[in-house]
């Protein structure tokens, strides 16, 4: 399955090209330009909206862009409630459902999109106002039909799912958790118990209290009068009701007492993420903003003029980028750097990052580096003015954070005033290297290194959601391991003993099963075809608009993979031991060909997940780890967990499987969906067809 993740990013990867520029050429500073941002229209309406309007007459479309003003709320044990209610609204109104929307909007050419506090439109000017009906409708009448709360909650267990095998969401999390704790927003994260928590209702009320018109803002850029923009404002929203919005102060993030060393396993990892991290006290538009901003461009923002990538990249070559970022939020604020290290240099690694805060507190930058870094960050600055809903974002911002009215507009003018002794400045106010969280995804055989870094030497592990790690304890089997085989292939094969079960499988000779794959962060759909013929040949294919792109094949004695690379067709026969292995989960169910080994797997006993509970069977052949659940009530399988660890590094892969439907007397599923690491895949069964004589060729090893 590692081959077929792969195979899809090569099927979407795109080759870019870039000019070369000669980088020993620093660039001469120009006098800080004028910046004319044009004043934007502003006007209240009787229910507390504030409309911002940008105009531009350029290209006939105009964008709306709606923003709650509510800050977030603590959710408790329904951690994730705004996220998943943010995922559900546009899923149907009292007035239309979401096919009809969707349909709606396609009509006329619109992008409507939504999250837990706001809408955006953007549609051409003259069908501005059947655009707006449709959005002003989600805005005030969003229903959250149950069959779409049950979809998109699906969805959500995938991207959990992904979450444990990702490293960059594990260290999302473990941030965010660390940073910020349970008492802040911020510092909450989703996890499989709090989204079985949130119930419809939940939904209903979060949307009632966020969506309302106090304290709200409406940003209006586009081919649109005052005149034009007054009239739909009022016409659409100036009935819209609701309550006064929520407003909380939660603190600006947790300093930590002395260095700490936060570690994520990933079992198996060839490489450590690193992140060194450490809260900031700042909210936007601070008078040190800007100066803070040039700080983080020099020490490791984006670019290879920046001090970390030179050091950990050019100089030390222990990563192919290592980086800053600043994060400036309304309630609360960090920086972070980080890098994918090779394990053997994980603790020189944060060495190399300890020093460069360190010596960036010590002495002066230098000229060049100053200058190149003020003139990168100039024109991404200038360049963003071309585009007006900048300007109206800026208007936003100006109101919301309380800016200057002439902050933007001065901009440019106190960017260039920034000096080395203001640099120097920042980073003894901001940067120490006496309270950093150092964060650390990957293998445990990392850790003795790690302890050097923590004040105390004591290295707390957390999990992929970032919590305390906890052993997992299982409740004790009331059924045996051969029960639960035996069980689980009486229910897909619909029979009341394992005898008839048997008897049921052995009549299958052949089967041929075709389907759609579709990755979730791409608008295409794979075909993939799966061949068995008994008792133990298999084979797969995976194919794009009539190429295939991958070929998997096993007769019993001897197997192979194609798979499609940049050079050709690139072949790998089945050693020895991987034909061993094969044969012992060969066949139509894997737990059929178990069941005559069962030394292999072990029953570990029953776990609760989402509310419901599982038998967890768990079994390692050559270099896969395979851990499956099986429903206690229907004895069907539910989640599969597999860890393949190569010289390449661990290939994880988590299956959740549903829909389980009778095709021909046998069960089925008719959705599968598998995620590894950030990448997502939907499997929908098209067709099952039974003992069709397969051509010999398909299992042809050659």
């Amino acid at each position: 399955m590692k081959n077929l993740f792969l195979t899809i990013i090569l099927i979407c990867s795109v080759a870019y090209s870039f000019g070369q520029i000669d980088r020993s050429i620093v660039p001469t500073a120009a006098p800080a330009p004028e910046i004319h941002i044009p004043k934007p229209i502003v006007f209240d309406l009787d229910n507390g909206m504030k409309v911002i309007l940008s105009q531009d007459n350029r290209i006939p479309k105009v964008s709306f862009n709606l923003v709650m003003g509510s800050d977030p709320q603590l959710e408790g044990n329904k951690a994730g409630l705004s996220d998943f209610a943010g995922n559900l609204l546009l899923s149907g109104t009292t007035n239309k459902t979401k096919d009809q929307i969707d349909e709606e909007k396609d009509f006329i050419g619109a992008d409507l999109s939504a999250n837990s506090s706001s809408v955006y439109l953007s549609v051409l000017t003259k069908h501005m106002d059947k655009g707006l009906t449709i959005m002003a409708d989600v805005v005030k009448n969003a229903n959250f039909p149950e069959s779409e709360y049950d979809r998109i909650k699906k969805q959500l267990e995938s991207s959990l799912y992904s979450s444990k095998t990702d490293p960059n969401s594990m260290m999302k999390n473990a941030i965010s958790k660390v940073i910020f704790g349970n008492e802040h927003p911020y510092g909450e994260v989703m996890t499989e118990e709090t989204l079985n928590n949130i119930t419809r209702e939940d939904i209903i009320n979060f949307y009632k209290k966020q969506y309302t018109p106090a304290g709200s803002y409406l940003t209006i850029v586009g081919d649109i009068t005052e005149d034009q923009a007054r009239n739909i404002a009022n016409k659409y929203f100036g009935d819209w009701e609701g309550g006064v919005p929520f407003t909380k102060n939660y603190g600006k993030g947790m300093i930590s007492k002395g260095n700490r060393v936060i570690f994520i396993e990933k079992p198996g990892a060839v490489q450590s993420v690193i992140d060194v991290a450490f809260p900031i006290d700042m909210y936007p538009g601070d008078d040190n903003q800007i100066k803070l901003s040039v700080l983080n461009k020099v020490f490791g923002g984006t670019g290879f003029g920046a001090r970390l990538m030179q050091n950990l990249r050019e100089d030390k070559a222990y990563t192919y980028g290592a980086y800053s970022t600043l994060n400036i939020n309304r309630k609360g604020s960090y920086l972070s750097t980080d890098g994918n290290f090779r394990n053997d240099v994980t603790d020189s690694a944060i060495v190399q990052f300890i020093y460069e805060i360190k010596r960036i507190t010590e002495s002066l930058v230098e000229d060049n580096e100053l200058s190149l870094n003020k003139a990168s960050m100039a024109g991404a600055f200038a360049r963003s003015l071309e585009s007006p809903r900048t300007v109206a974002n800026f208007a936003l911002n100006t109101f919301r954070n309380k800016l200057a009215d002439n902050y933007y507009q001065n901009y440019l003018k106190n960017l260039s005033l920034v000096s080395k002794e203001d640099v120097l400045d920042m980073a003894k106010r901001y940067f120490s290297t006496d309270n950093l969280y150092i964060f650390v995804v990957g293998n445990k055989e990392v850790l003795e290194k790690l302890k050097q870094f923590d004040t105390d030497g004591e290295i707390e592990i957390l999990d992929a959601f970032g919590n305390l790690v906890k052993e997992v304890e299982f409740e004790k089997s009331d059924i045996s391991l051969k029960e639960v085989y035996e069980r689980y292939l009486m229910a897909v094969t619909q029979t009341k003993t394992f005898k008839k079960a048997n008897k049921k499988i052995s009549k299958v000779k052949s089967m041929t099963t075709v389907s759609g794959a579709s990755p979730q962060q791409m608008p295409v759909e794979l075909l993939m075809t799966q061949y068995y013929a008994a008792p133990t040949n298999s084979a797969i294919k995976l194919e794009y608009n009539g190429m295939v792109f991958q070929e998997e094949i096993f007769n019993g004695k001897e197997g192979m993979t194609k798979t499609m690379s940049q050079t050709g067709i690139d072949t790998k026969k089945y050693t020895a031991e991987e034909v061993s292995n094969k044969l012992k989960t060969a066949g139509l169910f894997p737990e059929f060909a178990l069941l005559k080994n069962l030394n292999t797997p072990t029953l570990l006993g029953i776990e609760e997940r989402m509310g419901k509970k599982f038998y967890v069977v768990k079994y390692v052949i050559g270099d896969e780890t395979v851990t499956t659940y099986y429903n206690t009530e229907n004895y069907l399988k539910t989640y599969i967990d597999k860890l393949e660890v190569s010289e390449e590094g661990p290939a994880s892969v988590a299956t959740i499987i549903s829909g389980y439907e009778n095709y021909k007397g046998f069960m089925f599923p008719s959705q599968i969906t598998q995620m590894a690491e950030s990448m997502g895949l939907d499997i929908k069964i098209k067709s099952i067809v039974f003992n069709k004589k397969i051509d010999p060729k398909v299992f042809e090893v050659k």
